[in-house]
């Protein structure tokens, strides 16, 4: 026999041999690997049940559906007292309106005046954010006893009401930087500043809440005065 070929047949017989004892090798280590996931995934099981029986954790979630529950039914009696909207009110109405919620904020207006459209257009979208406040509108030109009474000079004129008393007002847009292109949230930053509004949170600026340009300057040429006077 061939020196060469023995000892090339011995040669690939050891090579078998060792691929064999690898491919056990590496069979075992797919063992102990499954094994060790089913035991972790047996584990975490045990874990969440454990976590699911925790009287604490029980508690907490019982304490948390009840704040839900509690805050629901206070954002229903606020709607029931008219709050989350913009809506106008009659000269009849206005004391109950202003006494019947803790903060309130009114806009006395004209429907001739464009200014007091364009705060109409702000207090309708700040009304739905701020449900703790009461938002509504009167028309000056049918309450001339609460115009007399509250002073009511410049239109438009909203006043800020807490627990029934006047406590401030924006008079025309001179805290809104006497322009009639400011944004919805230029208007709720002041409204904040003065405490009858909270901040919330994640808030952006709408980016409608600027008039069109060319409307603003259609209404400038027929106006030549900043605000409207009753």
């Amino acid at each position: 026999m061939d020196p060469n070929s023995v000892k090339s047949t011995l040669s690939n017989l050891a090579f078998g041999n060792v691929m064999a004892a690898a491919a056990r090798d590496y069979k075992k280590e797919l063992l102990t690997q499954e094994k060790a996931q089913s035991s972790t995934s047996a584990n975490q099981e045990v874990d969440l049940d454990e976590l699911m029986d925790d009287p604490d954790l029980e508690k907490l979630h019982a304490d948390r559906i009840a704040a839900l529950k509690k805050e629901a039914e206070k954002r229903e009696a606020l709607k029931r007292q008219g709050h989350g909207e913009y809506r106008e009110i009659s000269e009849g109405d206005f004391l109950g309106e202003v006494t019947g919620s803790e903060k309130v904020i009114c806009h006395f207006y004209h429907k001739e005046f464009y200014r007091c459209k364009i705060m109409d257009k702000h207090l309708k979208a700040l009304a739905p954010k701020h449900l703790d406040t009461k938002f509504i509108k009167l028309d000056a030109e049918n309450a001339p006893f609460f115009v007399t009474k509250l002073a009511v000079k410049t239109l438009p004129c909203v006043i800020i009401f807490r627990k029934g008393i006047a406590i401030d007002r924006l008079v025309g847009f001179q805290d809104l930087g006497g322009k009639d292109d400011f944004a919805t949230r230029t208007l709720e930053v002041v409204l904040i500043k003065k405490g009858i509004i909270s901040e919330k949170k994640n808030d952006e600026d709408d980016e409608n809440d600027v008039y069109d340009e060319s409307r603003r300057k259609t209404v400038r040429s027929s106006l030549n005065h900043d605000s409207d006077s009753d």
